[in-house]
């Protein structure tokens, strides 16, 4: 009887765990909003570095394209993770047109790092701070991914930058590798794990020449 009484406190606990994580909570009317704008956003993001990655090929900046190509593709590992949440709260999200230039590849950089810096400094601390004052457990999961990943990009970018200034863009990296469960973004070899979502380096996409 004792047996079956912490049994069935435990399973308790499971469902009260399961529930603060997005299941069954209801999220307010702003945490769906700034999901919807984070799709919008990084759906955006990965159409746009890829067409820069095709103007930087045409440059003759090999190296620059393949760091907006990993981009790319982990923007849209960012904007799915968002439209999993999205689904969990019981909401759709009607389809994203991306609207983006493309100029030069110099000004392409300048316009990745605008957009970059936007997001780890004003919006993804917002959306964070909301959907923590809400408790939607799983919304803080995917916005932190992104969080934390975009935070790289903005290096990565303001460094090809400096290189592209300074006429040393050879000495980027030829091979990125790609967190597929979180977006996170290495320009060197990955180690065993992802340093933010812990996935194992043998899963991750590989982007080289």
């Amino acid at each position: 009887m004792r047996l079956r009484t912490i049994l069935s406190s435990m399973l308790a606990i499971i469902l009260i765990t399961q529930f603060s994580f997005g299941a069954g909570k209801k999220a307010s009317d702003k945490t769906i909003e700034n999901i919807k704008a984070a799709i919008t956003g990084e759906t955006t993001a990965s159409a746009k570095y890829a067409a820069f990655a095709e103007q930087a090929k045409k440059d003759g900046f090999d190296k620059i394209a393949l760091l907006f190509e990993a981009a790319s593709k982990s923007e849209n590992i960012h904007a799915n993770n968002h439209r999993a949440v999205l689904e969990q709260l019981g909401e759709t999200m009607p389809a994203v047109i991306p609207n983006y230039v493309v100029k030069t590849t110099r000004e392409n950089l300048e316009d990745a790092i605008k957009g970059e810096t936007y997001e780890v400094t004003t919006m993804y601390p917002d959306f964070i701070k909301a959907a923590k004052d809400e408790g939607v457990n799983l919304a803080l999961i995917s916005l932190n991914y992104s969080f934390q990943t975009e935070k790289k990009h903005k290096a990565m970018y303001e460094n090809a930058l400096s290189k592209l200034d300074d006429g040393t863009v050879q000495e980027l990296s030829d091979m990125y590798m790609v967190c597929p469960t979180c977006g996170n973004t290495y320009d060197t070899q990955a180690p065993k794990r992802c340093g933010i979502s812990m996935t194992p380096s043998e899963r991750f996409l590989i982007i080289k020449s």
